[in-house]
């Protein structure tokens, strides 16, 4: 679907104040085109806070400006950064007061930062931990987790990314995708770190990766609900849309002359 999982644990000795602490970034790339505006909206369900990151040269687009009113619907947190301000033709006064107007913050709020020079990326980590609130959810209710991703392995089935909004789920517990109405045996679920890191339990709050043995990718929909079967059963997480997936193509004649014979064959 093209959204990929960039999860990882890092330290940051060189921020004061939160020396020796140890934060879990889960992070969420999700794709800006529009025909995948639904997947987006259940990736911005997941989260608390999302990093609203413009050209400093070409300004807001379009299709960030979609996404940007997607993460306001979901309440997030924005964090507005302007990137590679080292580019020559960079105007990041101009496009700073355009994000402060757009968002109702501060010009002096908008981050600038450089990924080329790394200017700039001790304010993002630090916007984030300052201003993004921690996960809300009660633990000790039944288990409600939405599904956001999922990808396919050769070897293991379909490995499901979800976040725990309510509840806990260990290996070894019986799940039932709501949507579906299906129950699969846990056989695995943990964390990521850039790579898998397997765990006996993850709890509410957490982002991880669950497999079950699921060898058909039609059984994990985007947006779906997971609880445990042995719970009282909870509600569906609201927004889940059944998807229809699309391909696109380009289709040319090998011959530019007959470009007008190909319209009407189409036709």
């Amino acid at each position: 679907r093209g959204i990929t999982i960039k999860s990882q644990a890092v330290r940051l000795p060189w921020i004061s104040g939160i020396d020796g602490q140890e934060y879990i970034l889960n992070m969420i790339d999700t794709p800006g085109h529009v025909d995948f505006t639904y997947e987006v909206s259940r990736s911005l369900a997941a989260c608390e806070g999302a990093v609203l990151l413009v050209d400093c040269a070409q300004g807001i687009e379009a299709q960030t400006l979609a996404n940007l009113y997607l993460a306001m619907e979901n309440n997030l947190t924005i964090i507005p950064v302007l990137n590679k301000i080292d580019l020559p033709n960079a105007q990041p006064e101009k496009f700073a007061q355009e994000l402060a107007n757009l968002i109702g913050c501060k010009p002096e709020d908008v981050i600038l930062a450089s990924a080329k020079t790394g200017e700039g990326i001790e304010g993002i980590l630090r916007g984030i931990i300052d201003r993004v609130p921690p996960p809300k959810g009660n633990p000790n209710s039944p288990l409600q987790a939405l599904i956001f991703d999922s990808v396919f392995n050769p070897y293991r089935g379909i490995e499901t990314y979800f976040k725990v909004v309510n509840g806990r789920l260990a290996k070894g517990d019986r799940v039932r995708f709501v949507s579906t109405g299906k129950d699969y045996g846990v056989e695995e679920v943990g964390t990521l770190k850039l790579s898998q890191v397997p765990k006996k339990v993850i709890k509410t709050g957490d982002v991880g990766y669950l497999i079950t043995g699921i060898k058909d990718a039609k059984d994990v929909k985007v947006g779906d609900t997971i609880t445990l079967v042995n719970e009282e059963s909870m509600p569906a997480i609201e927004g889940f849309e059944e998807v229809k997936p699309m391909v696109f193509a380009g289709i040319y004649p090998v011959d530019t002359d007959d470009y007008e014979d190909l319209r009407s064959s189409m036709e």
